[in-house]
């Protein structure tokens, strides 16, 4: 439908009467602007009086761009200048961005970022430690910190409380590791560019060899005596010495992983993420037809009110201490914990002249070197060793003796 342009007192602005609508008293009016720019005539349309149009406003718009056609300074058309607020808005948001980025703190960043994907990710139990580590010692250091202003003198500050709080060298490495991951995957995105403040800060060195592991009949004492104190952390413990599994692995186990007809037990979600099969000895499977079966999704050891169990049974500590296992013994290495269990079936192995390779299989280790971390299993290797030396020196021996015997 065609429009009849009104003129106004200012030159080159003009407008057009909605039929029907009115804003206010007046008919809703469309606003425009008409000029000469770079050699040729330009008309703009500006928008209605509903829209905050007025003739004032447009002359001053009109004003703004005839400028700038003149002074080569600033947007010649309503479009150009358009674009440059948006640039303008555009650059203003990443700046806001940029600002954020600097201003989040390591706890913030933890708690917006990191954790949502890492409860994904991981598995509860890492979740869990890694809460930890952050409430009992990266937060009181590090959590109202920005990112960026983070540095190794903060790390150290860390590892000194940890310190002096008594905490193992193992303890610490862990705490530092959480950090590590929580830093690198701020860095991958882009919160922080610079490697780790935790690197080239110095930490405790972890011996982690274990020189204890049980003989047979300090084996059967010890299941003896779990077995009259409770009978289920006996099958937890018979489990884990004649299988190596790890205490989380055997609280873990459902019923869906075991199967009786094959004799074998299936390890799902193990540590590292991989999963194993192991073969069942008579004392085990004698162990599991013994039990009441249950559904393929459910636990096989339950805690008292029916989930999975969290901690080895205080009845454990109270048969080691009645044993004697742990008596005068104060190096580390030389206490007998649960994880003991695990060491003895690896030696068990060995001595039986079990290949290094199928031992690390077994205990579900990434590689040789972690299973050689128990110094009992090199030991019994090198027993191994100079047994089959001394029987080749024998073997050789009576060859000659019967050599010399045949003259």
């Amino acid at each position: 439908m065609p429009v009849t342009w009104i003129k106004t007192n200012f030159p080159g602005v003009r407008f057009y009467e909605h039929a029907t609508r009115k804003h206010g008293v007046q008919k809703d009016r469309y606003f425009a602007i008409r000029f000469q720019a770079e050699g040729r005539r330009r008309e703009e349309g500006l928008g209605w009086s509903s829209e905050g149009w007025s003739v004032s406003k447009a002359a001053q718009s009109l004003a703004e761009l005839k400028k700038a056609a003149t002074t080569g300074e600033g947007a010649t058309s309503l479009a150009e200048k358009r674009k440059q607020a948006e640039a303008r808005r555009e650059q203003a948001r990443q700046e806001g961005e940029t600002r954020a980025r600097d201003a989040i703190t390591f706890k913030a960043y933890f708690e917006r970022e990191y954790l949502p994907l890492a409860r994904v990710t991981k598995k509860p139990e890492s979740i869990r430690k890694t809460e930890e580590h952050v409430k009992n010692w990266l937060g009181p250091v590090v959590g109202r910190l920005p990112l960026k202003n983070i540095h190794q003198m903060h790390m150290q500050k860390v590892l000194l409380a940890m310190a002096g709080a008594g905490r193992s060298p193992r303890s610490i490495q862990y705490v530092f590791a959480t950090f590590r991951a929580i830093w690198n995957h701020a860095r991958n995105n882009g919160f922080v560019q610079v490697q780790s403040p935790s690197k080239g800060v110095a930490l405790p060195k972890v011996n982690n060899e274990r020189k204890r592991y049980l003989t047979r009949a300090e084996a059967d004492a010890l299941l003896a005596e779990l077995a009259e104190r409770s009978p289920q952390t006996h099958d937890v413990a018979l489990l884990s010495l004649h299988t190596g599994m790890r205490f989380s692995e055997v609280t873990g186990l459902t019923w869906g992983c075991v199967d009786l007809a094959r004799e074998r037990i299936d390890i799902l979600n193990a540590k590292g993420e991989k999963d194993r099969s192991l073969p069942m000895t008579a004392r085990v499977k004698e162990l599991f037809q013994g039990l009441v079966h249950g559904a393929p999704n459910e636990l096989i050891f339950k805690s008292r009110v029916g989930g999975r169990i969290g901690k080895i049974s205080k009845s454990f500590d109270l048969a080691v201490e009645k044993l004697g296992l742990n008596r005068d013994v104060d190096d580390p290495k030389q206490i007998f914990s649960f994880h003991c269990l695990r060491h003895t079936c690896a030696s068990w192995l060995i001595e039986a002249g079990t290949d290094l390779y199928v031992v690390q299989k077994t205990l579900g280790h990434s590689t040789p070197v972690v299973t050689q971390r128990c110094s009992h299993i090199a030991d019994a290797m090198i027993a191994n060793a100079f047994r089959a030396m001394e029987a080749d020196s024998e073997k050789a021996k009576d060859k000659k003796l019967m050599r010399f015997g045949d003259r």
